[in-house]
């Protein structure tokens, strides 16, 4: 990779310039992106050491996470994701092919998702990094769903599996490559996270009061969803966990409920709704009923109070 134009031809080739949503693609001081209606904004940062290594994750795996934990956001919000921009720090080891690969990741995972890269810089850096900026339209009748909607008696519910990426994380961090072969589901979940773009319209249109990605882990998210004057009362069986979670858990000596309250990085979604919701959402693929909210802060789990927390950026080093 001689040149930046050689990193923007190779960009041009995975990425196309068209899209309903760009006025102005690429290639000007600004993209113009489509107006007529609010538009919701995140980013993320993705930074080899911190959030992923090179030594399991292969090319395709970084560009498509990258992408997709951005994704999860616009997900969280019950809305559609349109475009995006992305800034990349770029170390002088990786050539070409690995860049093809990177691409071939994201833009696969862009096409599916029907989203436009918009513009974005580059430069060089001592490791690689991956800024992300998404932007997305609301869904039903242009409503974004938020936190802090709960109200004691509301029902909180998951789509998605929890703890599953954290054994997978684990997994690798112990095994490297192998651990590919030993927990195969867990692993693929912390490379390869589906965004619920899909299930957050259908919880949009159903009429739930509230949304989020977990990201950090549910003991660490749910606090951040309930706000400040309420808590949780939760019944998390074993049996609705997934298989790779209680089998990383039986190997381990750890225990499968607190596994999936830590986990991080699920990407699953965190919802509450009213009883009147609770038909219409309820019939969403993967749902899953956790618990009640209360009027006491605090959480409940299985009877019991849950003080651990779950993953911290500063925190945890």
């Amino acid at each position: 990779m001689h040149s930046e134009q050689h990193f923007l031809d190779l960009i041009g080739a995975h990425f196309p310039t068209g899209h309903e949503f760009l006025r102005l693609g690429r290639g000007d001081d600004c993209a113009v992106l489509a107006g007529g209606s609010d538009i919701c904004v995140s980013s993320d940062l993705f930074l080899e050491d911190v959030h992923f290594r090179r030594g399991y994750f292969t090319a395709e795996d970084i560009g498509y996470k990258a992408l997709a934990v951005n994704i999860s956001d616009i997900a969280a919000m019950g809305a559609r994701p349109f475009a995006f921009t992305m800034d990349l720090m770029i170390p002088p080891d990786l050539d070409e092919d690995f860049w093809n690969g990177f691409f071939k990741g994201m833009s696969a995972l862009a096409r599916h998702n029907d989203l436009a890269l918009a513009g974005g810089d580059l430069s060089r850096a001592d490791r690689l990094g991956v800024s992300i900026s998404i932007f997305g339209v609301g869904g039903s009748k242009g409503r974004f769903l938020t936190r802090g909607n709960c109200a004691p008696g509301d029902i909180l519910f998951t789509v998605g599996d929890l703890g599953l990426a954290r054994a997978g994380l684990m997994t690798l961090e112990a095994l490297g490559e192998k651990g590919r072969e030993a927990f195969p589901t867990a692993v693929l979940a912390h490379l390869r996270p589906k965004p619920k773009v899909l299930i957050g319209t259908l919880l949009n249109a159903a009429g739930i009061k509230g949304l989020m990605d977990v990201s950090d882990g549910l003991a660490r998210d749910l606090p951040r969803f309930l706000g400040p004057k309420v808590g949780a009362d939760l019944t998390i069986p074993t049996n609705v966990l997934n298989g790779n979670v209680i089998a990383f858990a039986l190997a381990t000596g750890a225990d499968p409920v607190e596994l999936a309250m830590l986990g991080g990085e699920d990407y699953a979604l965190l919802g509450v709704m009213d009883e009147e919701t609770r038909e219409k959402a309820a019939s969403v693929p993967g749902f899953t009923e956790l618990g009640r909210v209360t009027d006491t802060p605090g959480i409940l789990v299985n009877g019991k109070p849950f003080t651990a927390q779950g993953f911290d950026h500063f925190e945890n080093r």
